[in-house]
């Protein structure tokens, strides 16, 4: 059965010792998502307390990481999303995605709403991947591509 996590700062403690383990153990988010056998995005997003892990996914990822059997089952618990507190974020990387939203969310709601009419983006059913490809002008460039589910407004 399905548990929800009420309180975010297990899951915090969680992602916490998790990361401690995954720099001791020089480890990537690529190598603990093949021992999940989930994409790298979910497992990146649930180790740090974004999503619930399967069973099976929860062990294998404590299992590597080196974490009890606390960690497994907490990473199985449905969590309290969201990671950002309120306020403009502060970390640069983090701001930079904010900063695309300020400049480009209007820009996006218009597409999405003008192609697809009025309804949301899914992030539930969601798919999340980042990619390093060569800029052709010298250096890299991100592709970051986010694939959800358009769910319409249904009038009631």
């Amino acid at each position: 059965m399905p548990h929800a996590q009420f309180d975010p700062t297990a899951r915090q403690s969680v992602a916490a010792a998790a990361v401690e383990a995954k720099t001791r153990k020089n480890l990537t988010w690529q190598q603990i998502a093949d021992a999940a056998g989930l994409s790298t995005a979910f497992v990146t997003a649930a180790v740090l307390g974004q999503h619930a892990l399967p069973e099976a996914a929860a062990k294998a990822v404590t299992e590597l990481l080196g974490l009890d059997d606390d960690a497994a089952m907490l990473l199985q618990t449905i969590p309290t999303r969201g990671s950002i507190d309120g306020g403009v974020p502060t970390d640069p990387t983090i701001y930079r995605f904010y900063e695309m939203l300020q400049v480009y969310g209007t820009t996006l709601k218009a597409l999405v709403h003008e192609q697809f009419g009025d309804g949301i983006i899914s992030a539930i059913n969601f798919r999340l991947d980042v990619k390093k490809v060569a800029d052709p002008e010298g250096g890299e460039r991100a592709v970051i591509t986010l694939d959800g589910k358009y769910l319409p407004t249904k009038p009631f």
